[in-house]
């Protein structure tokens, strides 16, 4: 008897055939949406600096009201057509994708806290057994001094979570992931 490794068993892109070619989702709120209209360019960059071109990123994140469209999150507040809250885009060649969306407004955190407006990232990749997850903060919003999360990371740290915006289009932000290295984001365990 021999063994062959199924893909099951192997590790790869595999996630590209059936969740990238034809399901990618880079709309997160359509333009109707309201909100603070946001273009997030995310970058995947291995321990040398490498992009990484057949990485998949999804996001999660919650209205301009703070509220997740997921029936778990159970406050009263709505959810306008057109914010489905999720996105899915596979990286290019050099290593980026694009996500349209509003800024997120500020969910409940422990106890009675606020979170300050964030994106829920999770990193999928060859060579992976498991996604990693991360979060994008945005560089600069007051909010953040109140995060609690963000509280629990070592201020040095701290800038690896944060988009920074492109000086040359408003409304757009860049966001690096830095899979190892020096520059490695901050990765949670969830």
């Amino acid at each position: 008897m021999t063994m062959v490794p199924s893909s099951s068993q192997t590790i790869g892109p595999f996630f590209h055939f059936g969740l990238t070619d034809k399901r990618s989702i880079g709309t997160i709120a359509d333009e109707q949406v309201q909100g603070e209209r946001v273009r997030l360019r995310c970058r995947v960059l291995d321990g040398e600096g490498i992009p990484v071109d057949d990485c998949m990123l999804e996001i999660w994140q919650a209205n301009a009201e703070g509220k997740y469209n997921h029936p778990d999150d159970r406050q009263p507040k709505a959810v306008e057509p057109g914010f489905y809250g999720f996105g899915r885009m596979a990286t290019a060649a050099d290593g980026t994708c694009d996500f349209q969306t509003i800024k997120p407004g500020r969910v409940p955190g422990p106890g009675s806290t606020l979170q300050a407006p964030h994106l829920n990232l999770a990193v999928f990749a060859r060579g992976m057994l498991k996604q990693l997850y991360t979060r994008i903060y945005f560089f600069g919003d007051p909010a953040n001094q109140e995060d609690p999360v963000l509280a629990t990371v070592p201020g040095e740290r701290r800038i690896a979570l944060m988009a920074k915006p492109e000086s040359t289009k408003p409304g757009s932000w860049s966001f690096d992931v830095h899979l190892q290295g020096e520059q490695e984001a901050v990765f949670f365990d969830v």
